[in-house]
């Protein structure tokens, strides 16, 4: 038994959220038409801003690591690797600001 409701709240809140981790409105819209695929919008959602988050602090770990050893290339990859594969706006701009921070002179 779902318990879960798919009020125009809900909805609202899908769809302003949908947009912040790379998730088009027309998707959203689409998932928004009926409760188990907003369930799963939901999840998507949280996956992509889980995941993306967890894979920005391994890399700013390692990254941070590496500038104390002195390898600024290294240090310059891990944020690289990141935007390779980062689909989530806000987690791109933070990684392309370490980034920038790594190419102005110390």
């Amino acid at each position: 038994m779902n318990l879960w409701k798919l009020t125009a709240d809900v909805r609202e809140l899908l769809r302003r959220t949908a947009p912040t981790v790379a998730i088009s409105n027309a998707e959203a819209e689409r998932a928004l038409s009926h409760t188990g695929s907003a369930i799963e919008l939901l999840q998507q959602i949280r996956r992509r801003a889980d995941d993306g988050t967890r894979r920005l602090m391994q890399a700013l770990d390692a990254m941070y690591r590496l500038l104390k050893k002195g390898d600024i290339g290294g240090a310059r990859q891990q944020m690289q690797d990141v935007l390779a594969v980062e689909v989530v706006p806000h987690l791109r701009e933070l990684a392309e600001s370490e980034l920038e921070k790594l190419d102005e002179p110390s």
